[in-house]
């Protein structure tokens, strides 16, 4: 009897293996591979058409009242009366503090009575010089005595007057920064007054985009106080230097404010409008990024898609121009681009094919 070498059954083994998935018909295989026999991508497309696009420029800016001051005393004296409250929308005009002022009153008082005498005895007077029982001159002194009492009781009133403190212009009234009784002295804050009716913005932007500024441009700006709020305004002013430093030149807007939604010192994002142009936008979703380089799938005639590498420029609001790369009326996915790849098969979604189950 042969005797058997036990070194070789492994090997043996091995062979009888490999050749019984070999044996593995090739439907098989080509029903198991995914890409040949699994079901199409359910995707979203759209067409690429060209259309108006406004290139904008972005900055931030603070917003300003149209006219803002701090309202102080001019004299020293003590508060009498406060006749407004914080956050009060006052008019022109309207009084906010007065001061105490018996003293300038009483003095008034007597300077009035001096007037009225003298203005008597000028009376008199001429009626005595027409009639020549006087002297001119005499005439003249008495009526240089009645102007100096005018005088002195114009300067009294003057006094009073700065002891009634008064809104210069409509606006809202800050915080109240005095009581009545408390004393006051030149520079003393009573409180602010703002007219926000309009809001001035100040920006800058670099020196590049002169020439994209013009009195009148549209801009809209965003606060983060009013999320999903845009404000629309237009450039009122450009400042006439280029800061040397920086190498931007400021600029000011104005925004009509009815609603008192804006306050003076609010942070804002600006954005500058430039005249409308045509050009290619796709939304910004259809763009697979891949390092440095963006692609997008364009769908073919046999319901397949290719990846199709795009030069892209601005971006505004879920939109991104193209530059180079695609052309009007080429389809291309937009939802579904992540379970893709180039050659894949795909339905648009909400279809009869995209609705109906698979085949088994």
């Amino acid at each position: 009897m042969q005797r058997v070498d036990w070194r070789f059954v492994p090997l043996l083994a091995m062979a009888v293996l490999f050749a019984a998935c070999g044996s593995e018909s090739p439907e098989k295989g080509a029903k198991g591979d995914g890409k040949r026999g699994g079901a199409p991508a359910v995707v979203t497309t759209t067409v690429v058409e060209i259309g108006p696009w406004s290139d904008s420029i972005e900055a931030l800016g603070t917003a300003s009242a149209r006219e803002s001051l701090t309202i102080t005393a001019k004299v020293s004296e003590t508060v009498g009366q406060v006749h407004f409250d914080s956050g009060d929308v006052v008019r022109a005009g309207d009084v906010l503090v007065t001061l105490s002022n018996g003293s300038q009153l009483a003095s008034l008082n007597e300077a009035t009575a001096d007037y009225r005498q003298a203005q008597q005895l000028l009376d008199r007077q001429q009626s005595l010089a027409q009639k020549q029982l006087v002297a001119v001159s005499q005439v003249d002194l008495q009526r240089a005595m009645r102007d100096a009492a005018k005088g002195r009781m114009d300067q009294i009133r003057a006094q009073l007057s700065d002891r009634v403190i008064v809104a210069p212009f409509a606006g809202v009234l800050g915080l109240r920064q005095v009581s009545p009784g408390s004393l006051v002295t030149p520079g003393t804050v009573i409180t602010t007054l703002d007219d926000i009716s309009r809001i001035k913005l100040d920006f800058s932007v670099p020196e590049r985009y002169l020439p994209a500024l013009a009195d009148g441009r549209e801009i809209s700006a965003r606060s983060d106080t009013w999320p999903g709020l845009e404000f629309r305004g237009q450039i009122s002013s450009i400042g006439s230097r280029v800061d040397p430093v920086t190498r931007a030149i400021a600029a000011r807007a104005e925004f009509p404010n009815p609603d008192g939604k804006l306050r003076a010192g609010m942070l804002m994002a600006v954005q500058v409008f430039q005249p409308a142009r045509q050009a290619m936008a796709i939304p910004e979703i259809s763009v697979v990024q891949v390092a440095q380089e963006a692609f997008v799938f364009r769908a073919k005639a046999d319901a397949t898609v290719e990846q199709v590498k795009v030069k892209l420029g601005e971006r505004r609001q879920g939109q991104v121009e193209v530059v180079e790369g695609l052309q009007a009326g080429d389809r291309i996915v937009v939802d579904g681009t992540v379970k893709l790849r180039a050659g894949s098969s795909i339905v648009e979604a909400g279809s009869e094919k995209a609705s109906s189950p698979p085949t088994p």
